[in-house]
């Protein structure tokens, strides 16, 4: 059939060679095009709503009370809060998970930003390395914090060997204050390196790379490419990296769990482990209650606050004029 056949008037259809049929007229713009229905979010929404936003609510109305868990919620008013802001171990947690947070972040992104970039190479080499690199993401914090705690053990682990080198002459790291917070920030390091790596891996291999051909026709070398090209290009991913990175120190916790306990004495207890000792061990879940409703708020806040300051909410393009 090589014939056409039309009828004027918005909203008709038009068929042309071959039989085919095309839509024209009003209503049938370019936005219509293959836009799915808010039906299609109803799974999303409320499995959002069921896991996240449900537990949100309890748990801030569960601050304001006292409860055991097995009796009935015993309203108490702010009594969580002023005990909150009085408690010296508290004080104490809130401290060391700000310094695990800022350690964690400038130990973490300049490795994960120099291994993401070397990463993005083509050569097959890096991609068996990175590989092999990527393997702790396979498994679980706690499977890896079970391994590192047999590592660590004065008596037969591998620091009973070299922790007279590092200076611990009984291979006791963990029962050390500082060497127990050296290890729990090296060993989230080597856990979730590998992660924030690719995070930088991806966005090095969507530089173009005209860029680098140009600024080496320009006579700029590795190092000058490097901090002119690569860093600028990479700003939003920087960011990216940094709200997770910063939102994972805050809550983190089963590494601390596993390795530490807290210890030696309250040295290590960061509020996530405050947390789950006066919520699971001394079953004082309404003060428990405030402590993780006071750490979201912080934990959103400070994730917007990053989104903020770095303008990564304007979504600028970092392709511009390519």
């Amino acid at each position: 059939m090589t014939g056409a056949v039309s009828k004027g008037g918005s909203g008709k259809v038009a068929v042309g060679k071959g039989g085919g049929r095309r839509a024209s007229g009003k209503g049938v713009g370019r936005d219509a095009v293959g836009r799915p229905g808010a039906v299609w979010a109803l799974p999303g929404v409320l499995f959002f709503a069921c896991f996240a936003v449900l537990p949100m609510l309890l748990v801030g109305y569960l601050a304001f009370t006292e409860w055991d868990g097995i009796g009935s919620p015993h309203w108490t008013g702010t009594d969580n809060w002023s005990r909150l802001w009085h408690d010296p171990d508290m004080h104490q947690a809130v401290w060391l998970s700000l310094l695990l947070t800022v350690l964690t972040w400038l130990v973490q992104t300049p490795i994960a930003l120099l291994l993401g970039v070397w990463a993005a190479g083509r050569q097959r080499n890096r991609a068996v390395l990175s590989a092999i690199f990527f393997l702790p993401l396979l498994a679980s914090s706690v499977a890896l914090a079970l391994v590192w705690k047999q590592l660590l053990d004065p008596n037969f682990g591998l620091i009973a060997e070299i922790g007279p080198t590092l200076g611990f002459a009984d291979g006791d790291l963990l029962g050390d204050s500082q060497g127990a917070f050296g290890a729990i920030l090296f060993v989230t390091a080597w856990q979730f390196i590998p992660l924030h790596t690719l995070i930088y891996q991806g966005g090095a291999r969507a530089i173009p790379r005209s860029l680098y051909d140009a600024a080496a026709i320009d006579g700029a070398g590795t190092v000058r490419q490097f901090f002119s090209i690569t860093l600028p290009q990479l700003r939003n991913t920087v960011v990216t990296s940094s709200v997770i990175m910063v939102v994972g120190a805050l809550t983190f916790f089963d590494t601390v769990l596993i390795l530490t306990k807290g210890g030696p004495g309250t040295d290590t207890s960061i509020v996530p482990y405050l947390m789950y000792k006066n919520g699971f061990q001394a079953f004082d879940l309404g003060y428990a209650s405030a402590v993780a409703a006071l750490l979201v708020v912080v934990a959103t806040a400070v994730s917007l606050l990053l989104v903020r300051l770095t303008g990564f909410s304007s979504m600028r393009s970092t392709r511009e004029g390519l």
